[in-house]
């Protein structure tokens, strides 16, 4: 949620920062709308109250002088009665006042390229060498700015034929079970994504953050002030009849568990590592990666969380790209980093860096991580704050994903085969046990 008081002061940044996102203009008119009506309503209320009051006093003053009081307490009936719809009214117009603050989106940073549309993020940098077929050398080049570095191939090998000949997936199977985007892990697959997901808890262990796994589910009040009801409504799984979801990722549940919290200022910054299952409907990706297992209804993820001092954030978000880089880089898999544009992010984020990796057989960049600095909007939303000298302050909250696995793993499969064998990127091989996977 955004500042209140600063909209008031400044909604010229705001309209600025909404038209920058393609963001509907209208709900800086609607809230300053709904928020007079507020004002106005707090001045008659607070009129009204001090005449029942006068009243009140005049009623004691008659009884104790023996006077008749039955008119005074009708006029006092009557501003009761008046009061009562009064503050119903301004009940309703806050209530609706805070849905559209809500609805406002965070302040873009100043960095943020005004565009519209991925293909139009800022290039950022390039890392590893790829291995690249002529037919998309073209792309290649287009997306790393002629910057990549890489090698020619003449073959590659799609992910969803690998896994069938080497008998890692069964997605017939999970078909007739469970549906479309599900998958029945197998063999050696189900030990690479163990080892992927330990790997990464050790990794980003060694650089300051704690591991929690949260619960697999959350209630509505936590999700929805932890996220943008608008962007996640469709994409997570409702428990029927629960006030439950299924939690898309654990960046939310980690936000949520400090809500209605005051840290101390020792505690900060608060570096949490998140790992659990993450389901999402993907109800926008009709038709998109419908084969295979880079886009399915589940898969597990290693998430990065920071709480911290609001003056610290920027340099935090840098801190969490590094991670995430240094982690792909130790896994040998090439990828290039974008700015994301404002018209491109979500709701929370005032920027966002993607981490795209490099896909041989499809001959093109596929998202495999996201790094946000919310700044203070999660953070109003749940009401965590810490303690200064000055008062209690909203902390700024960021996230960032270390691996998600089975986007990695398809990474893995086409960055690393041959027609009948995928080695495995040496830094997993203490955590596999095996160093290749072929054909049985």
């Amino acid at each position: 949620m955004i500042d209140i008081k600063r909209l008031r002061e400044d909604p010229e940044q705001y309209i600025k920062s909404l038209k920058g996102r393609g963001g509907d203009q209208g709900l800086i008119e609607r809230f300053f709308s709904l928020d007079q009506k507020w004002r106005d309503n707090i001045k008659k209320i607070n009129e009204l109250r001090k005449q029942r009051n006068s009243l009140s006093m005049d009623v004691s003053r008659k009884v104790k002088n023996g006077e008749e009081t039955e008119s005074i307490k009708d006029d006092v009936r009557k501003l009761n009665e008046e009061l009562k719809l009064l503050e119903s009214e301004q009940s309703e117009i806050e209530k609706e006042r805070d849905i559209t603050v809500s609805r406002i989106p965070n302040l873009l940073d100043e960095s943020v390229p005004i565009c519209f549309g991925d293909e139009n993020s800022k290039f950022i940098k390039f890392s590893g060498n790829a291995k690249v077929r002529r037919d998309s050398l073209d792309e290649f080049n287009k997306f790393t700015e002629n910057s990549g570095k890489y090698e020619i191939i003449e073959n590659t090998y799609s992910h969803i034929d690998l896994s069938e000949r080497m008998n890692l997936v069964d997605l017939e199977r999970a078909g007739k079970i469970s549906g479309a985007r599900f998958y029945i892990s197998r063999n050696q697959l189900v030990k690479l994504e163990l080892a992927l997901v330990n790997y990464a808890i050790d990794f980003i262990g060694q650089r300051g953050f704690s591991i929690v796994e949260p619960p697999p589910m959350i209630n509505g009040n936590s999700i929805w002030k932890a996220t943008d009801e608008g962007t996640f409504n469709e994409a997570v799984y409702k428990i029927e009849g629960e006030d439950l979801y299924l939690i898309s990722t654990s960046e939310h549940p980690i936000a949520a568990m400090l809500m209605n919290e005051i840290l101390d200022q020792n505690e900060l910054p608060l570096k949490v590592s998140g790992f659990s299952p993450c389901f999402r409907k993907e109800a926008g990706a009709h038709g998109k990666d419908t084969k295979g297992i880079f886009r399915v209804h589940y898969f597990k993820k290693v998430e990065q969380f920071i709480f911290c001092k609001p003056e610290d954030s920027w340099d935090y978000l840098e801190e969490l790209l590094k991670n995430t880089e240094d982690l792909f880089q130790s896994l040998e898999i090439p990828f290039r980093v974008i700015n994301v544009c404002s018209g491109e992010l979500g709701s929370l984020a005032a920027k966002k860096y993607d981490i795209e990796g490099w896909f041989p057989h499809q001959g093109k960049f596929r998202e495999l991580a996201s790094i946000s600095n919310d700044t203070d909007y999660q953070a109003r939303s749940l009401n965590i704050k810490y303690r200064t000298p000055d008062g209690n302050q909203f902390v700024h909250t960021l996230n960032g994903t270390a691996i998600a696995t089975t986007r990695i793993m398809v990474a893995i499969m086409e960055n690393f085969s041959t027609e009948n064998r995928i080695e495995i990127p040496k830094a997993l091989i203490p955590y596999t046990g095996f160093d290749h996977i072929s054909v049985e």
